[in-house]
């Protein structure tokens, strides 16, 4: 029983079958019932919606949701009517419904019928409706996603900004505000601008412990990584966010074009086709959606299995969300992100044409994703600590579900450093953010150090020996671990805490983890063509490795999974790694774990490609969608009619370097192209068996190494036709 006389748990059961509640849904449930202002932060699939779905059944009179999102809405009417045999008991209230639908809605809540009533904020401000439900009787009004009331919110809707005075009009009722996701920030702003700062305030923990978070370099060869992800987690179902429509329809192609059910979701699609393929993904009619962040609020698919952002998102707040729908059940859930600085940077120049104060919002929370995906800490640590909360990353649940984790970087001592640093902080009282602070000790003069004087002062570069990233990274490390704060007021501009004062006064041990430097790279990924070609997993050696996994544990004492795991033994077999040097680069396997378990796993994998004539290439074509399909035709007819390859490239408009990367394409994809009348104008039999010979014994076919091996014998585009002859006469 509760205070109220109600007793919640047999209606949890009546009316939801559950016999128990999750986490804080019954302090919240009885201080909706008491009739409280509330405010509910609870991370996606904490099951938020109960908390005031339960109330309003309970409850006499009807409870207003307001709600952004039509599908979420429609999702969770049916939800509702689900559990009653009445369909009155949920309606919406939105610009979708017709004249006769909006009359059974207005008549089932005037006679009692209807408990929980879903509507627009759009909706709301109509007059019709506010003269209308004045008359009702209200139990509360429910603000679901309020993070959108606040502009420092992700997803900020001036609509929401004037719901206080319109829930005035309607009737003076309590108000419960919910968000999956809210800083300190936003939660001040909500409750302000609600007018409920003496709100019952109930916030959830943040960690999903289920997530593991990766983010990895954002390389040329993203598509093929991409698809080697997925095909290692065959019929899983998965999410792949993107920030533009145009690379949502580009990605599903990719994707479809390689075997992998997938369907674009964007706001570009009319309705019905949203509706269809949202479906489909429910109904598991496809394995993924590839989507703007319009896909997801609101799905309830407990099973996701991965989220990938192609595109890093534009604040943490809405990355927190996205990678919120991965194993909502509680099983494994994997968010991997790539990212690029390059990609920030569009995202500015998109913010500049913005007004100045909401530019410097935008700015800032741009900043703490770069923090993020540039951190060498603890991934959930950093993302906790951003939510207000404290994590411990050694015992905590989910401490080691992060790539950074799994692969520590180095760490050196940095306590003079931060000396250095909280001193600075001081001697410039405490008003600048941290990119002034990194200008100052690096001495780099700009305006706003200019007139404070502050290129004048004795410590102007004091710390000058280390970069500008160094210092960014030394200051997000000592926010994290409490000895400066960000101020809420001021966003952004650093202050001292007790713990940093302490520390200049006696300083102690600092250490601090090296960040990672994503340089703009185009690392080659390599996938293997097995002789029957395809580029799948290679089943027969995943086995045989699978053995060795069971006897090298057996042998070590551990579990078969703390030797290597099950993705990575997939991806060995993906790329066939024949030395401890490359099994580094395999998902999953550092360089601890390549040292301690590694010689049995290569000197197998080794043996295996000998064996059975594997060719290993040095770089992994993905498909294309077929807008090249046409240039491949032309090219396969014209080296058949022996024509002369200049002449190719120059009816298609190629360079020379471009029509062999072309065909290279081609003969990597499994298809054969015949260049012997080219090659025997270039070279003589006894140069071309000389080559030939070189890639059939040699362990990779880099065209770097042919170079080096052959010492200038031999150009660059001689090796790579010879190359394009080799693969096709052996591998295709």
């Amino acid at each position: 029983m509760g205070s109220t006389g109600v007793d919640i748990h047999k209606e949890l059961k009546t009316y939801f079958g559950f016999s128990k509640f999750k986490g804080l849904q019954e302090k919240v449930i009885e201080s909706i019932i008491e009739g409280n202002d509330t405010f509910v932060i609870m991370p996606t699939g904490g099951g938020k919606s109960l908390c005031y779905q339960l109330p309003a059944l309970i409850k006499e009179g009807t409870a207003i949701v307001v709600s952004p999102l039509i599908a979420l809405m429609k999702n969770q009417v049916d939800a509702i009517r689900g559990i009653s045999s009445n369909r009155g008991i949920a309606h919406v209230l939105n610009s979708s419904l017709n004249k006769s639908e909006i009359a059974e809605v207005k008549s089932d809540i005037e006679n009692g019928i209807t408990k929980l009533l879903y509507v627009a904020p759009e909706s709301l401000i109509k007059e019709e409706y506010v003269e209308f439900l004045q008359k009702q009787t209200i139990s509360f009004v429910a603000i679901d996603e309020a993070h959108c009331i606040s502009e420092w919110g992700h997803d900020f809707r001036p609509e929401y900004r004037n719901l206080r005075n319109i829930i005035g009009k309607i009737d003076n009722v309590p108000i419960i505000g919910l968000t999956a996701t809210a800083t300190e920030k936003v939660q001040e702003d909500i409750l302000k601008t609600l007018g409920m700062s003496d709100a019952k305030t109930f916030k959830a923990s943040f960690n999903r412990p289920n997530l593991f978070y990766d983010v990895r370099p954002k390389t040329k060869n993203i598509n093929g990584d991409i698809i080697r992800f997925i095909r290692l987690h065959l019929n899983k179902s998965g999410i792949i966010y993107c920030l533009s429509r145009k690379k949502v329809e580009e990605i599903a192609q990719v994707l479809q074009v390689n075997g992998i059910k997938a369907v674009p979701y964007h706001a570009g699609l009319d309705a019905k086709t949203r509706a269809k393929h949202q479906d489909m993904f429910l109904m598991e009619d496809v394995d993924v959606v590839v989507a703007t962040i319009a896909f997801g609020m609101g799905i309830d698919k407990p099973d996701v299995r991965f989220v990938i952002h192609h595109d890093i998102p534009k604040s943490l707040e809405s990355y927190y969300q996205e990678t919120g729908r991965a194993g909502r059940d509680g099983g494994e859930g994997y968010c991997l992100a790539y990212y690029a600085y390059k990609d920030i940077e569009k995202l500015e120049k998109f913010l500049s044409g913005k007004p100045i104060a909401e530019q410097e919002i935008g700015n800032a929370l741009l900043q703490e994703v770069v923090g993020y995906a540039e951190t060498s800490m603890s991934r959930r640590k950093y993302l906790l600590h951003y939510f207000g909360e404290d994590f411990d990353e050694v015992n905590g649940l989910g401490a080691n579900m992060d790539d950074n984790v799994v692969n520590p970087k180095k760490k050196h001592e940095a306590k003079d450093d931060l000396k250095l640093l909280l001193e600075v902080v001081n001697a410039t009282n405490q008003k600048y953010k941290s990119k002034e602070v990194v200008n100052t000790l690096i001495g780099k003069v700009n305006a706003l150090l200019k007139s404070h004087k502050t290129d004048t002062q004795p410590f102007f570069g004091s710390g000058s020996k280390h970069t500008d990233k160094y210092w960014m990274a030394l200051i997000r490390q000592a926010l994290v671990a409490g000895y400066i704060r960000k101020e809420i007021e001021q966003y952004g501009v650093v202050k001292m805490t007790k713990k940093g004062d302490d520390f200049i006064l006696k300083p102690v041990s600092f250490m601090m983890t090296e960040d990672h430097i994503y340089e703009e790279g185009d690392e080659a990924i390599v996938v293997t063509k097995t002789k029957g070609g395809g580029s799948a997993a290679d089943e027969v050696l995943v086995k045989l490795l699978k053995e060795l996994q069971k006897s090298v544990a057996k042998k070590n004492g551990v579990p078969p999974y703390a030797v290597f795991q099950e993705t990575s033994l997939d991806d060995m077999a993906l790329k066939y790694p024949i030395s401890i040097e490359e099994l580094k680069n395999i998902y999953g396997v550092g360089e601890g774990k390549a040292k301690k378990f590694g010689k049995p796993f290569v000197e197998l994998i080794s043996k295996y490609v000998e064996e059975n004539n594997i060719i290993r290439p040095d770089d992994f074509i993905v498909k294309s969608t077929g807008v090249n399909s046409g240039l491949k035709l032309y090219i396969i007819q014209n080296t058949d009619r022996k024509l002369p390859l200049e002449d190719i490239a120059k009816a298609k408009g190629l360079e020379f370097k471009e029509l062999i990367e072309e065909m290279q394409r081609i003969v990597y994809s499994g298809t054969k192209i015949n260049i012997d009348y080219c090659l025997d104008e270039l070279l003589d039999e006894d140069q071309q068996e000389e080559i030939f010979e070189y890639f059939m014994e040699a362990e990779n076919d880099s065209i770097q190494n042919a170079l080096d091996e052959f010492d200038g014998d031999y150009d660059e585009d001689e090796l790579r036709l010879m190359r394009i002859r080799f693969i096709s006469q052996v591998a295709n």
